[in-house]
């Protein structure tokens, strides 16, 4: 019938249930169970018939009530029959009161509101001698526990009685009737056991009632069967959920490592899986197990073997870290394929951050490479070489491990990229020291001509691809800086000739640049010196065990922006360099929304552009500068390069410093309008629209407010400094404000820290404000602040 159309039978299923005999009524409510769901029409017209036979003499029919009623009830039946239900639990037959128990749980789970008309009753059944009923009332206190923990407290005073009942259930002789397999009901100890750990989470007190009785059950209880295996469990759980004692934790992890030696799958991975969960908790006795943890890398179930994995990764320290990575490096050599890239990643930030020291650091880098190079992220990658450029005792080493270690195998992409980029900037050190002797006592031969042929093997071999091509190339243009060999040299230019007409344009690019550099001799060495040492990227752990390994997929850490690269070419450093120098009053305050973000540091860009080519944007416009320092006066550059140029007039030089440069035009598309610049009279900017902040002591600080055109939540508000020349020249001129918690506030750099007398200075403050809070309120808290 499953998928066919039963309407047909629907009406006939109500005819039955309506007939006063009992053999009707339970092949009516019975059809009516196969046939109807909550979400059938049908199912109001049976209500009817429920609450007639809820309240019928005979308890098998109100049996027959209840279990459908609790098979496919509605929520609207729910609400109409929950008082017949509420009456019928606190009913004299064990029978009733079991059958509606459970119909109050589903009850509940459709109407999770209607659970207040249950609580009393629940607490009742709780008392109860017979099992069923018991059991039925444990199953109904737990679903409104969890469902509403509100109502903990209320069945908290119940703990002492459901210890007793667990006492009496570990204690209780050979009763035939409860007894599985030599346990008396061990349904009834899981369900007590489940309770507990609810009522128990968070209270010593209560938790303190408990400890004695899981100690017994769990010294008590026969493990060689399933039934003693299941409560064992669940009193694991319980003890480690609650506010136990240290020595029932630790006997709750010995039981833990009894199950690993147990030969069903199903039982080792429950135990592994909730190992996992409490090695944070006690470390030290999982320690204890490590062997047979490591055992289980080698189990047959796939399953077994992933959660062995991540428990084995759990139980790293600066202890054991030699132990068990030399363990976990074994099994990188059979490991599936789908483990290996997360067990490289997960070594490696094991080795970074728990190495004994440098030297071993280095060898299971190395060791990790050469089994699963093919498996390494960049990150990864990008770690080991920064570790190398950082430990400059170890370069002869490195540089003669990786040299060996390419002549075996050229196979692993991570270990030809690492050990390629090491020869191109140590290829001196590992030449210089000539031949060497390997751990298996073979004698490596090491000479200019065998390292560049040692590299054009790997071009002309199988594995080779454009990333590995690209890392060849510059080693070998690095190598003829380094190398005194002529005919290496020679090598080296036919090689790169060969690829000079390459059908990829990066590596032809390359090629056709390194070929050039050798028309340059005089510089070449300075160009190709070693790099600096690389900052350290942090290492993320990816979640997902991802089986491909395409290098294209690997993610990888953010590069440096456009500003960044456009402040290297400056000399002023790197965006990360001025994270440390923000100020921390706009620190707090600099968070813009994106799009505004993304067009101020596009406007920041154009401006640096600008002062390359000798314009003067720093002053005309002003600069988005996450940092309140100015930058040096740069008002009069284009004068002084008309200057340079000779025969300028005063006049012409004055035109000049009025153009406006055409980088500074486009900085200045989304900015607010520039309604006064440096040059203006301090008696106009006094009298320009605006507020003024601040007059004292000379100095008068007038603030400007406009709307930003691009985002009316930006508030731009242009600071003016006016000297009127009382006190003569203001020197090391800062400004602070504050917005309140629900504004956001950027501070640009002002236009110069030094305020000649009759002279403007200007600062650009953008504020978000995102709750549309009146401009009057807002400089309200800013004059404020200034005045203070």
């Amino acid at each position: 019938m499953l998928g066919y159309p039963a309407h047909f039978g629907q009406m006939e299923c109500l005819k039955l249930v309506a007939s006063p005999k009992y053999a009707d009524k339970r092949l009516g409510y019975l059809g009516i169970m196969l046939l109807i769901d909550e979400k059938t029409e049908v199912l109001t017209l049976v209500t009817n018939s429920l609450k007639n036979d809820l309240n019928h003499s005979n308890m098998f029919v109100v049996g027959l009530a209840l279990c459908t009623m609790g098979n496919i009830s509605s929520s609207e039946m729910a609400r109409d029959l929950c008082s017949e239900v509420e009456k019928l639990m606190g009913s004299s037959n064990t029978y009733i009161r079991k059958k509606a128990a459970l119909c109050a749980l589903r009850i509940i789970s459709r109407v999770p509101e209607l659970h207040e008309n249950f609580i009393s009753k629940a607490k009742s059944l709780l008392n109860d001698r017979s099992h069923g009923v018991l059991i039925t009332g444990i199953t109904l206190v737990t679903e409104i526990c969890q469902q509403n923990p509100e109502n903990i407290p209320i069945f908290r005073k119940a703990v002492s009685l459901l210890v007793r009942h667990l006492k009496n259930l570990a204690s209780a002789g050979f009763s035939p009737e409860h007894d599985v397999t030599g346990v008396t009901d061990p349904f009834l100890q899981v369900k007590i056991l489940r309770l507990l750990r609810i009522l128990a989470k968070n209270d010593r007190e209560a938790s303190e009632a408990m400890n004695d009785i899981l100690a017994q059950v769990a010294t008590n209880t026969e493990s060689t069967k399933n039934v003693g295996n299941s409560i064992l469990y669940e009193t694991v759980l319980t003890i480690m959920d609650i506010e136990s004692e240290a020595g029932l934790r630790v006997l709750a992890v010995n039981i833990l490592g009894k199950f690993l030696s147990n030969r069903d799958n199903n039982i080792r991975y429950v135990a592994l899986e909730t190992l996992n969960k409490t090695v944070g908790i006690e470390t030290q006795a999982v320690q204890r197990h490590r062997n047979i943890i490591l055992d289980c890398l080698r189990d047959g179930d796939i399953s077994i073997r992933r959660r062995a994995l991540e428990l084995s990764f759990a139980l790293i320290n600066e202890g054991n870290v030699r132990v068990l990575t030399r363990e976990l490096l074994a099994f990188l050599e059979v490991a599936d394929t789908e483990f290996k890239q997360s067990m490289t990643t997960k070594i490696s930030l094991a080795a970074e951050r728990f190495a004994p020291n440098q030297r071993w650091h280095i060898d299971t880098m190395l060791r990790m490479l050469k089994l699963a190079g093919n498996h390494v992220r960049e990150e990864v990658l990008a770690g080991f070489i920064s570790l190398i450029a950082q430990t400059p005792e170890f370069h002869q080493y490195t540089v003669q491990k990786l040299y060996a270690a390419l002549k075996r195998d050229i196979s692993q992409e991570g270990l030809v990229l690492a050990a390629v980029w090491v020869i191109g900037e140590y290829g001196d050190v590992l030449v210089n020291d000539g031949n060497f002797e390997e751990e298996e006592g073979l004698m490596i031969e090491v000479s200019d001509i065998l390292v560049v042929g040692l590299l054009e093997s790997i071009l002309l071999g199988p594995y080779a691809n454009q990333v590995t091509r690209e890392y060849v190339m510059t080693a070998l243009i690095k190598l003829s800086s380094r190398f005194s060999d002529s005919s290496a040299e020679a090598k080296i230019k036919s090689l790169l000739t060969e690829y000079s007409v390459s059908m990829e344009v990066e590596i032809q690019q390359r090629a056709v640049e390194y070929i050039n550099l050798f028309s340059y001799d005089s510089i070449r060495p300075a160009v190709l010196e070693r790099m600096p040492i690389p900052e350290t990227r942090t290492i993320t752990e990816n979640k997902a065990d991802s089986s491909n390994t395409d290098r294209n997929s690997i993610s990888r850490a953010g590069g440096p922006s456009d500003q960044d690269l456009l402040l290297d070419l400056m000399g002023v450093g790197t965006a990360s360099n001025n994270d440390n120098t923000k100020s921390s009053k706009s620190s707090d305050n600099t968070s813009i929304p994106e799009s505004t973000s993304s067009t101020a540091q596009k406007s920041s860009n154009i401006d640096l552009l600008a002062d390359l080519f000798g314009g003067s944007p720093a002053t005309n416009t002003p600069t988005m500068h996450m940092m309140p320092q100015s930058p040096p006066n740069t008002s009069n550059d284009n004068v002084n390069l008309m200057e340079l140029l000779g025969n300028t007039t005063i006049s012409e030089r004055q035109s000049t410093s009025s153009m406006t440069f055409g980088l500074d035009a486009l900085s200045a598309l989304g900015q607010p309008p520039n309604i006064l610049n440096s040059n203006t009279p301090a008696r106009s900017v006094v009298g320009a629209p605006g507020y003024t902040a601040y007059q004292k002591n000379g100095l008068v600080v007038r603030l400007s407010p406009s709307k930003d055109k691009t985002n009316p939540a930006i508030l731009n508000i242009q600071v003016f400094f006016v000297n009127d020349g009382s006190t003569g020249t203001i020197n090391d001129l800062q400004f602070q404000a504050a917005v309140p918690k629900s504004q956001r506030l950027q501070m640009n750099a002002a236009s110069n820290t030094v305020v000649q007398p009759n002279t403007v200075e200007k600062q650009l403050m953008r504020i978000n404000n995102p709750q549309q809070v009146k401009v009057e309120e807002c400089f309200h808290v800013i004059q404020l602040l200034t005045l203070l």
